[in-house]
């Protein structure tokens, strides 16, 4: 499998998530965490892969981070 170009930084993503969901974020263009706050839940569960759980986990490891996805209403701004 061919894997996305990057700047040399391992992904943060959950370490339970799964690799259908990996993969579609990596075909996606996504590699870190912080790149979800700029897209919303229903953009990312568009992606072929990415279920609930993953969703789920991804909401999770970016609250930990005191981040959301773009379209959580909880976020401050």
């Amino acid at each position: 499998m061919k894997r996305a170009a990057h700047d040399g930084q391992e992904s943060d993503f959950p370490p339970g998530l799964a690799s259908p969901a990996r993969r579609a974020l990596a075909w996606a263009g996504y590699e870190r965490l912080e790149q979800l706050t700029q897209v919303t839940e229903t953009e990312l569960k568009q992606l072929h892969g990415m279920g609930p759980k993953a969703l789920d986990q991804l909401r999770r490891a970016l609250a930990e981070k005191g981040q959301s996805f773009a379209n959580d209403p909880r976020r401050a701004g």
